[in-house]
């Protein structure tokens, strides 16, 4: 449809020469610009009801979204957020506009006590869970420790997913099917992951270490399918696209005008597009790995099978598993 108006503004132009018309046509690229910059849509009108589905970090962007949408579907939300005041707001916002359940759980991903108390707390109150989204994260922060002594990066994207996921296996395994979906990132690519120093105390940059938590998190999708294989829980993980959020603040001043990042990055709603079709759609294949609402490349370092097994058990020891 829009190649079929472009071609009629552009036949327009051909005969009028006109300055409007030319407007028209600069406008139509813009557009088709913007909406190849968009990316995929999930276009899935599953529904969900009698699913419970637990989001990590959902108070904003497209972890707000995933909710908003598996909501709209019938699931029951459990939004697991650090800043529950804010996660109670948007909580109000979407069931106002779904009429869903949602419910907000404290869980600061920083904190192992606050990871094990969360899962307790969720095990104490329900029987079984359809889908664990592991959407929080923190991006390119300074140098910092979680409250356990971990590099802030590595700690709240990795480790505390990783026992968090760990934890809810017994729930999920109930859930006939169920679903782990892990939000990494292309940042992946010129990631590795620093077994002899993964703290960064003989050194740290903070891209670098981002970009290393963004492969473990593919490692570790990757090592749970191979643990979960012949069961009910399927595990995927995946690149949203450069999206409009939060999770970028420490970049600012330093990257690009906010004019231009409007132009060129995804909506959180576009953002959240992958979330949900992971959630909905997906097939486990290799690498295990969606970009756009479709199968994506992943780097060699990403399908090392030896790395993944690795990584999984020097997280249990981190965590004191």
């Amino acid at each position: 449809m829009l190649l079929f108006l472009g071609g009629i503004i552009w036949a327009i132009d051909l005969i009028l020469g006109s300055e409007l018309s030319c407007r028209l046509f600069h406008f139509f690229l813009v557009i088709m610009f913007r909406r190849f910059l968009a990316g995929g849509f999930c276009t899935s009108n599953k529904r969900m009801d009698g699913q419970t589905v637990v989001i990590t970090g959902c108070n904003v962007g497209i972890g707000k979204e995933t909710a908003r949408d598996m909501s709209w579907r019938g699931a029951k939300i459990i939004m697991a957020c650090r800043n529950t005041t804010m996660a109670e707001k948007a909580a109000a916002e979407i069931c106002s506009q779904t009429g869903g359940e949602l419910e907000v759980m404290k869980l600061d991903l920083s904190s192992l006590n606050s990871i094990r108390a969360f899962a307790s707390d969720l095990t104490a109150k329900e029987d079984k869970i359809h889908m664990l989204i592991n959407n929080a994260g923190v991006m390119f922060c300074p140098y910092a420790k979680t409250e356990d002594g971990f590099e802030m990066q590595m700690g709240t994207n990795h480790l505390g997913h990783f026992l968090l996921t760990v934890l809810l296996l017994p729930l999920l395994s109930k859930g006939h099917p169920a679903r782990i979906i892990n939000v990494s990132s292309l940042g992946h690519a010129p990631g590795k992951i620093p077994f002899s120093d993964m703290n960064y105390e003989k050194g740290y940059d903070k891209y670098q270490a981002y970009f290393n938590s963004k492969l473990a998190n593919i490692l570790f999708t990757r090592q749970l399918v191979k643990k979960l294989k012949g069961t009910n829980v399927q595990a995927f993980s995946l690149h949203p696209g450069s999206v409009q959020s939060n999770l970028g603040r420490h970049l600012t001043g330093e990257w690009m005008s906010r004019w231009i990042a409007t132009m060129l990055v995804k909506t959180t709603a576009e953002g959240a597009q992958t979330t949900v079709y992971c959630a909905l759609v997906a097939t486990q294949q290799e690498p295990y790995y969606y970009s756009d609402c479709a199968p994506a490349y992943a780097v060699a370092a990403a399908r090392d099978d030896e790395a993944a097994e690795r990584l999984w058990q020097v997280s249990e020891k981190m965590v004191g598993l």
